[in-house]
């Protein structure tokens, strides 16, 4: 068990595509939004995988909501499925870049953070304005919620992977502030 389980994933994505009318794709698409009074792109809204796209005229979207990568790539095809259909070629694959992954999880025990607070290094903890602490590990994109329960919420990463090894190196650190089961 790594403790940690992907709630979001957020991917820049260049689909190589010549010029996308987004008035087109709106008037011939379900669940897509655009009000470019208001934004510049359209918002696509998938139910399997359940995710929502920006659309942007240049052929660039962002995908977001995913929980695997597997999820991503699938609704990135799908996309270029349903903008085939309206008209627009690609010139080659896609190119998809992962911007953030979001996790949640638990180091194994409770902390004390009122306690965390004074002992630990790149935090910040405001009770009175939310109840979790925030760690921001020096040297790492990571920043993790800590909750008393012993709950987490992981951001920041690349990858699944960086996330489990952060919370690893959390575990770590906290147990040598004195922080264990």
């Amino acid at each position: 068990m790594n403790g940690v389980k992907v709630q979001n994933i957020v991917a820049s994505v260049n689909l190589f595509a010549s010029l996308i009318n987004l008035e087109k794709l709106a008037k011939n698409l379900d669940n897509v939004t655009y009000d470019p009074s208001r934004f510049p792109g359209a918002c696509l809204k998938l139910k399997d995988p359940k995710v929502s796209i920006l659309i942007f005229t240049s052929g660039k979207i962002v995908v977001s909501g995913s929980k695997t990568e597997e999820d991503m790539h699938s609704a990135i095809k799908k996309v270029k499925k349903k903008l085939r259909k309206l008209g627009v070629r690609f010139k080659k694959s896609y190119d998809a870049k992962i911007q953030n992954v979001v996790a949640s999880g638990d180091v194994g025990f409770k902390i004390n953070l009122n306690k965390l607070a004074f002992k630990a290094e790149d935090t910040e903890y405001n009770p009175e304005q939310f109840p979790g602490l925030v760690h921001k590990p020096s040297g790492s994109n990571l920043s993790f919620l800590l909750f008393n329960t012993g709950k987490i919420v992981c951001t920041g990463a690349k990858s699944k992977k960086e996330i489990v090894n952060g919370r690893r190196k959390l575990v770590a650190y906290l147990k040598s502030l004195g922080f264990h089961k």
